[in-house]
């Protein structure tokens, strides 16, 4: 068995904001700024990030609470920054403090939760809906 992540740890995530990211293309608003959920993303990927390299295999870690305050428009072009620290280790849970900027400074933080899931069981779980 893998050791987790010991708490302090981090993982910084980085992006360009392209069309694609923005609030108008994703439907989260009309402008052609980074939209709040590709900021959610972009944190879920850099917790998943801290955990990457501690999990056996067949394991992985799911979100399941995210919340942030997205606090400053960055314009497509803009180099985003994210970075997530692991705060509490409890038994499968694992929570993170988030923060994400961009050239300018700080646009974002917040915190979120994952748990660690038997990959295979999770998706037999979640094909059962299928079937109701």
């Amino acid at each position: 068995m893998k050791k987790a992540s010991e708490i302090g740890a981090r993982a910084t995530v980085t992006a360009t904001v392209t069309e694609r990211l923005t609030a108008k293309v994703m439907g989260s608003g009309s402008l052609p700024v980074l939209a709040t959920p590709a900021v959610a993303a972009l944190m879920e990927k850099a917790a998943c990030e801290v955990l990457s390299d501690t999990l056996d295999d067949g394991i992985t870690t799911v979100g399941t609470q995210i919340s942030i305050e997205h606090l400053s428009a960055s314009p497509i072009g803009a180099e985003i920054s994210v970075t997530a620290v692991l705060t509490v280790i409890d038994g499968r849970k694992y929570c993170f403090d988030l923060t994400a900027s961009d050239n300018a400074g700080l646009i974002a933080k917040g915190t979120h939760q994952r748990f660690a899931v038997k990959s295979e069981r999770f998706l037999e779980k979640a094909a059962e809906k299928l079937s109701v």
